[in-house]
């Protein structure tokens, strides 16, 4: 039977082969015995501890562990790999801060508060980087699908749940939103329960 130390040199060697998070269940597969999920938790704290001092660090997201590069290193690693990350645009950016703090939203809401009609590029942007998806359909004529934020979302955000979110103050900052605004269309949206309304006469945007 593995001690302690062994299980804990375990589970550090699969978390740095792996890039996906692995959750308690993934780990505790890699043993004959069966240790329990409170050990498994238990130690993986305690390797987190262990790299406290390093560049890279142990975090636990919303569908497991992972080994990851600390922020401030990552100015450095970016030099080896010039490329630059994908570019959102405004409109990309504003549909998803909606989703997420006002999930599970349709176009039609989305449109409500942002004004304009969405273009099917920006959904499809969003489904394709998998930061959302359909979760479900209202209940009114032509039962428009219903849009979340997936736990990949999470998982790029460094996040375990959405209540880790920053306040939508600090994503209207970010975004140059009205955050007031926001809050009070989602809320008279939401209160409302009225079926989504016909946006055709609303400008529309790209992606």
């Amino acid at each position: 039977m593995l001690n302690p130390n062994e299980v804990k040199a375990v589970l550090e060697t699969a978390l740095l082969a792996y890039q996906a998070p692995l959750s308690i269940g993934d780990l505790r597969r890699m043993f004959d015995e069966d240790i329990g999920p409170d050990t498994v938790r238990r130690l993986l704290d305690e390797l987190r501890d262990d790299w406290r001092a390093r560049g890279v660090e142990l975090v636990n997201l919303a569908t497991g562990w992972r080994f990851q590069t600390r922020p401030s290193f990552q100015k450095y690693l970016e030099r080896l790999n010039p490329e630059k990350p994908p570019r959102y645009s405004r409109a990309v950016l504003e549909t998803l801060a909606i989703i997420a703090y006002r999930q599970p939203v349709s176009r039609g809401d989305i449109e409500d508060i942002r004004g304009v009609t969405v273009s099917p590029n920006i959904i499809r942007t969003l489904e394709q980087r998998s930061w959302i998806d359909v979760v479900g359909h209202r209940e009114v004529p032509g039962r428009p699908a219903l849009y979340a934020t997936t736990k990949d979302f999470l998982n790029d955000l460094g996040l375990r749940s959405l209540q880790e979110l920053p306040p939508l103050e600090e994503i209207a900052r970010t975004l140059d939103l009205n955050a007031a605004s926001i809050k009070e269309e989602a809320t008279a949206a939401k209160t409302s329960g009225e079926p989504d309304g016909n946006a055709s006469a609303a400008p529309s945007e790209e992606a």
